[in-house]
């Protein structure tokens, strides 16, 4: 296993014990937290933040060596994405139940809507069934801008949700509705990058779909 594929499995790991780690303190009752000043930021969360930017960082440092160092082998392949999904939809999933900041007894003003989740997910659910199918008819379906632009939004917008609208909240006054925020419209804009770039995923590999032409006798 080569640096890269290192980095990469460690990431893995790193998102897995983060999610039991913080299972179990949501199991934990009346826990609390302190708030960073006025900012409205939890620390836990900070430190979730904290976390979180540097395994994005590791995301793009091991395809950068990579090919940097000619290391790009088939088990890198695979792990990658698996590290991509398992970061990003885990966090999704983790920030889209309010229970949790009432479990950290966290002021929350923002949180990512459910049926944000599930369009998401779902759509990271088709593209993979996407290529498993065209794998196999020995169509490779290689990442296009569309769908690098959906990954660096739901980044942005996870990172926002976990700073609790910091700094934008400054900018409003403090009731204004949740899902009028700039995180919110973060959110939706991620949401509705990650639907389009699944459809034009579809739409371009549409032949995948076709059946196979029978070989000439």
């Amino acid at each position: 296993m080569n640096l890269p594929t290192k980095i990469t499995f460690s990431r893995i790991i790193a998102i897995v014990l983060l999610m039991i780690t913080l299972f179990v303190l949501s199991l934990i009752p009346d826990i609390s937290t302190p708030l960073l000043g006025n900012t409205r930021i939890n620390l836990i969360f900070l430190v979730i933040f904290v976390f979180f930017v540097l395994a994005s960082y590791t995301d793009h440092l091991d395809g950068k060596l990579a090919r940097k160092n000619n290391q790009v082998t088939d088990l890198g392949k695979f792990l990658d994405p698996v590290a991509d999904k398992l970061l990003v939809n885990s966090m999704l999933i983790f920030l889209s139940a309010p229970m949790v900041f009432a479990n950290y007894n966290v002021e929350q003003t923002v949180f990512i809507p459910i049926w944000c989740v599930i369009i998401m997910v779902a759509r990271d659910i088709v593209v993979d069934a996407l290529r498993s199918i065209a794998s196999q008819k020995g169509i490779v379906i290689a990442a296009n801008i569309f769908g690098k632009l959906k990954t660096v939004l739901q980044m942005i917008a996870i990172s926002a949700v976990l700073l609790n609208d910091f700094p934008f909240h400054y900018m409003y006054p403090e009731n204004t509705n949740q899902y009028l925020t700039v995180t919110a419209f973060l959110v939706y804009a991620a949401t509705l990058v990650s639907m389009l770039s699944g459809i034009i995923y579809v739409w371009q590999n549409r032949k995948a779909f076709l059946p196979e032409k029978p070989e000439n006798k």
